[in-house]
């Protein structure tokens, strides 16, 4: 992610604001009693067997404090060949292999690169897009290995039956084969696009960028993947199939550090959008007021849009402000909040599952 490594929804992991004693337990049993269920029975079980087992948390509690998010865990030991089942078995294999664990866990990142999530940016995009008259320059923190910088590359399909694909519009047309279909509930008015906008450039911020053409890194993404959820599996696949034709241009380095220099890079005639998804979690307070800050001064000088994508982080900072106070924490419990320009728009599924439009 962009800096060091969602409460918001944990399916990227998320630094919470430090407790005391019981806090390592009291995180994960949240983890299995809130976040998981619903969308991954194992996950549930196997940490809320962690959150009652204290040998396992003590050894937890010796990583640093941003290495100890369930879903790290979960996944650096999926990556080991940890299979589905019940806790007792994958305790048992906790305990044959933590030191391979430990070493995934501090050497990787949860950097969970959701392409779903283009199904919730999408009418924002296009909107910005129509208004501008002007294709799209995309400038993504937090990318990890720049899937979400193709949404003009994948094909969607909303509940309320509106099909867009690059081939759009037109009655039964389908997405050429090999292309992710993103499939999204949607509540409210959303202005669903007829046609996918242009983009002319695409580039990404990361502190570790991952490369779609390493095949470790591949199957790092497809750890981060939940166990039941095969269908994020496969699109996951088929979006690094994409990104592979054409690789994006991804920086390595601090967000606050090089994103105005990277913001120059992008070509004059086409509006810049700078966007993010689970990354404000990653920043301290002051990192966090700094990136805003940045972000106001690219508004101000280069006309750009900001669409941030996050989770309880945006809500409340850690020094206690409020920085959307009309929005309730409570109505994006487990799900992420859609801001442009700093105005919410929409609350979102943390995986692009649902769009309820504001």
């Amino acid at each position: 992610m962009a800096a060091g490594p969602e409460p918001q929804p944990e399916s990227d992991g998320v630094r919470v604001p430090a407790e005391p004693d019981g806090h390592t337990a009291a995180w994960y049993r949240h983890f299995g009693s809130v976040e998981a269920p619903g969308s991954s029975p194992c996950y549930a079980e196997w940490t809320l067997g962690i959150a009652d087992d204290p040998q396992i948390i003590a050894r937890i509690d010796r990583w640093p404090h941003d290495k100890r998010q369930p879903n790290l865990l979960l996944a650096a030991a999926r990556y080991l060949g940890a299979v589905p089942g019940p806790f007792e078995q994958f305790r048992d294999f906790l305990n044959a292999r933590w030191d391979d664990v430990s070493r995934i866990v501090l050497s990787r990142s949860t950097q969970t690169n959701e392409a779903g999530r283009c199904a919730t940016l999408l009418p924002s995009l296009a909107a910005i897009s129509e208004a501008e008259g002007k294709p799209l320059a995309l400038l993504e923190v937090g990318a990890s290995a720049g899937l979400v910088l193709y949404p003009d590359r994948y094909g969607y399909e909303y509940d309320d039956g509106t099909t867009v694909t690059r081939l759009s519009p037109g009655p039964d047309v389908g997405a050429p084969a090999g292309v992710p279909i993103l499939n999204c509930a949607t509540t409210g008015r959303v202005p669903l696009p007829a046609s996918l906008p242009s983009v002319v450039w695409r580039a990404g911020i990361d502190l570790n960028p991952l490369d779609v053409g390493d095949p470790g890194d591949v199957a790092w993404l497809e750890a981060l993947v939940w166990p039941e959820q095969e269908f994020r599996r496969t699109r996951l696949q088929q979006a690094v199939a994409i990104a592979r034709q054409d690789p994006p241009h991804l920086v390595a380095g601090d967000l606050n550090e090089r994103l105005l220099e990277l913001a120059t890079q992008a070509p004059d005639d086409a509006a810049l959008v700078v966007f993010h998804s689970a990354v404000m979690g990653y920043l301290t307070a002051a990192g966090r007021t700094e990136f805003r800050r940045t972000m106001q001064h690219l508004a101000a000088s280069r006309g750009i849009h900001w669409l941030s994508n996050e989770g309880h982080m945006v809500i409340y900072q850690e020094d206690g402000s409020n920085v959307v106070p009309e929005i309730d924490a409570q109505q994006i419990l487990g799900r992420f909040l859609l801001t442009h320009n700093g105005s919410p728009v929409a609350i979102t599924g943390p995986h692009g599952q649902s769009l309820e439009w504001l």
